[in-house]
């Protein structure tokens, strides 16, 4: 349940034209009067006899017990609440008791006996609005300093009283949620989401890797959206505005939003602090990023290049930066997952934006991102725009499951960073976030993993017993589970591949497993699997070559052998 305080304003009778009206898009159903200070104010809704001037008037009599000099001129409050999409509808009676709780609460009408006249409007199931005059039945000015918070702190109670959907507390960094108008309009035209939400979401993506202002707004109209900028007398940019193509208004006019009314972070000066020239020797992630051979498309190189930003991201959240440096690393991911949902193969598609759309939330809090921090990530997100769309087969597609693995440890770090700092509404975000990218990576995991599976279950016996010993001898404490798990096939099959390439199985085994935790995986085959290929720079979607090395006798099986490591690729191990 959220309730809002909107500005104060000057017409009681402008408030309730509107409440009673038909609303911006005829969105406004049988509007009437649910309660009021006195439970027998008039009814403009529902009693033909009454009028809204009635009520007006009924509403302002306390501004008469002061000189004319004395009164307010802002002396309309007005807060509506509303319920959550998934919280039942209630009866008037219900949303009379709310709006009694939220005046007591907010000291607009505490109860003394004297407080402030006031009305409870209905005109949706969803929500009600509470209009009052700032003047007391005595004569006095009522107490509603930081009435927002106290409504929301009572509206935390309201959602344990009535068994609610409950929202965790804001922090004043959250995007401006979409309208009942904006929703309905949306329901009206058959469309997905509200023009706002569908502007957020384009302009997001938009950013995702972008290098200069030009670019970021050539990135908006080749999105096919209406752009408008705002110039300085000295020329350069002040701000932009944003506006879908078949969104307009009464008088057929675009309907333009600026990029601030979207969210906080996506005002031009936010946006420009992300084009940081880049360099070398600040960012975590720019060591010589890795060539592969084997990958054959540019959308499974760029996926390639985000699991390895992804990873370094990870460990300095791990080892517990500064803040600022912790929230580029998270905002900068925020773009890469922009970016692949921009990108996915349509089977992952929904979940990738779903798990982008609730990252974005995750994104912003009161540390203010020093982007320097930030380059490697920021530069995957751009390599994967540029690689564009990706296939579901192949080392596409095991790439982007690769990535997606990565990403679930990053979602779940940035949970517990935010849940540290009482960041409750981001670490939240952050967990939902987990569940979407865990069923896009069963969507993109289930075809190489299958083809990696039935390459395990072929190799010979002896072979087998080999790569078991290897696990029990690399991980005493985690081979009993890896040898239960069903992953434990594709496991043998890429500790067959990094012996065949050269590696030390045993000991690159337990490098990637000490590398980070493995608690939180679902499946820990699954993730050593893809830790090992990304370490290794094993192809992610072996070549069926296992054929003939499965048949050969033990005593051809080549010696493992450590092979020399630069120490830029030592850099990308760790």
């Amino acid at each position: 349940m959220i309730p809002s305080i909107h500005r104060q304003g000057t017409s009681t009778l402008g408030l309730l034209r509107y409440l009673y009206g038909k609303g911006t898009h005829e969105e406004h159903i049988d509007p009437h009067l649910v309660a009021s200070f006195d439970g027998m104010a008039p009814d403009p809704g529902r009693d033909p006899s009454a009028t809204k001037e009635d009520l007006a008037h009924l509403l302002d009599q306390p501004l008469h017990l002061l000189d004319a000099d004395q009164r307010p001129e802002k002396h309309v409050w007005h807060c509506s609440v509303r319920a959550a999409p998934d919280d039942p509808v209630f009866t008037d009676e219900q949303w009379a008791n709310i709006a009694r709780r939220i005046l007591v609460a907010t000291g607009i009408d505490p109860g003394d006996g004297a407080g402030c006249r006031w009305a409870a409007v209905r005109h949706a199931d969803d929500h009600v609005h509470i209009i009052a005059t700032l003047v007391r039945e005595d004569g006095r000015r009522p107490d509603h300093h930081r009435s927002g918070k106290r409504a929301q702190a009572e509206a935390r109670l309201i959602e344990a009283d009535y068994n609610l959907r409950r929202v965790t507390s804001g922090d004043g960094t959250a995007a401006k949620p979409t309208t009942s108008a904006e929703r309905h309009k949306a329901q009206r035209l058959g469309q997905e989401r509200a023009a706002r939400e569908e502007l957020r979401e384009t302009v997001r993506r938009a950013v995702a890797g972008a290098t200069s202002t030009d670019e970021f707004l050539d990135r908006l109209k080749g999105a096919g959206l209406l752009v408008r900028t705002r110039v300085l007398p000295s020329g350069d940019l002040k701000g932009y505005t944003v506006a879908l193509l078949g969104d307009r208004n009464g008088d057929k006019e675009p309907i333009y939003y600026a990029g601030s009314t979207l969210a906080p972070d996506l005002s031009l000066p936010r946006i420009q602090e992300r084009f940081v020239p880049e360099t070398v020797s600040l960012d975590t992630t720019d060591c010589e990023r890795p060539e592969h051979p084997t990958v054959s498309s540019a959308p499974a190189s760029a996926r390639r290049s985000a699991t390895h930003a992804a990873w370094a991201a990870l460990l300095v959240l791990d080892q517990g930066c500064d803040d600022g440096e912790a929230a580029a690393q998270i905002a900068a991911t925020g773009e890469v997952l922009d970016a692949l949902a921009k990108t996915s193969a349509l089977h992952t598609r929904d979940e990738l934006r779903q798990a982008a759309w609730e990252f974005e939330r995750a994104c912003r809090s009161h540390a203010r991102a020093e982007f320097r921090y930030a380059q490697g990530l920021r530069r995957a997100a751009r390599d994967l725009v540029q690689g564009g769309p990706a296939f579901s087969r192949g080392e596409d597609g095991a790439g982007t499951a690769m990535v997606l693995d990565m990403l679930v440890f990053f979602a779940v770090a940035t949970a517990h960073w935010h849940a540290q700092r009482q960041h409750a509404q981001q670490a939240e975000a952050a967990r939902r976030t987990v569940e979407h990218l865990r069923a896009a990576y069963q969507q993109a995991a289930a075809e190489p993993l299958t083809v990696l599976r039935e390459r395990g279950r072929r190799i010979a016996p002896s072979l087998r017993r080999h790569h078991a010993t290897t696990v029990s001898a690399a991980l005493p404490d985690l081979a009993d589970t890896v040898l239960a798990e069903p992953g434990w096939d594709v496991l043998a099959a890429t500790l067959a591949d990094a012996e065949r390439a050269g590696h030390n199985p045993r000991a690159l085994l337990a490098e990637v497993a000490a590398g980070r935790e493995l608690d939180t995986a679902d499946s820990v085959s699954g993730v050593l699997v893809w830790r090992l290929r990304r370490t290794a720079d094993l192809p992610l979607y072996a070549p069926a070559q296992e054929a003939a090395w499965a048949n050969r006798p033990n005593d051809h099986m080549p010696a493992a052998r450590t092979m020399p490591v630069s120490p830029a690729s030592r850099a990308r191990r760790r």
